[in-house]
């Protein structure tokens, strides 16, 4: 399995979900030159947007990573009554996709949520599709919040990218 991020974005907003991405993918959306391995989303929590989240999960094939489970990961057939008590009970859900890792996120550290981060979120066109990023504003504020120190690691570019942006108008 090789990581195909633009593929899990695509297929999310494929299918109507709507979603900020957050985190080391949005950083890079963004202009980091730093690498990640995962996609991280906030989706909105809506009864048709979970409808919708599902069906793309269940088209990338996602499966919950759990070191119990004898292959690492739990089958699961997605339903989006289930995801909104599943991403809210457990504040974020690790899954395997066929084109990599996608972290759900309920409540990134220093945001409220969803409608927080959609307020200032930037849309990218990605071909056909529109994709909501945090602004790096949000993604700064949340690394600096979470305080791990590979977040720590990259705030001093993240920062020079933000004031790069400012002097740019922006």
């Amino acid at each position: 399995m090789q990581f195909d991020p633009e593929r899990i974005l695509k297929t999310l907003a494929g299918h109507g979900v709507d979603f900020v991405v957050v985190g080391g993918i949005g950083a890079v959306l963004h202009g980091s030159p730093t690498s990640t391995k995962d996609v991280d989303v906030v989706p909105d929590l809506g009864a048709t947007n979970l409808d919708a989240l599902a069906e793309a999960l269940n088209e990338m094939n996602a499966r919950i990573v759990s070191h119990e489970a004898p292959q690492g990961c739990i089958e699961v057939d997605w339903r989006g009554r289930d995801l909104k008590r599943w991403i809210v009970d457990f504040r974020f859900l690790i899954l395997r996709t066929d084109y990599g890792r996608l972290d759900l996120l309920h409540r990134p550290a220093g945001t409220s949520g969803y409608d927080d981060l959609a307020r200032s979120a930037i849309s990218l066109k990605m071909d056909d599709v529109d994709v909501k990023v945090a602004a790096l504003e949000d993604i700064i504020r949340s690394k600096e919040a979470a305080g791990r120190q590979r977040d720590l690691e990259h705030l001093p570019t993240l920062r020079l990218l933000l004031e790069a942006k400012k002097n740019r108008g922006g």
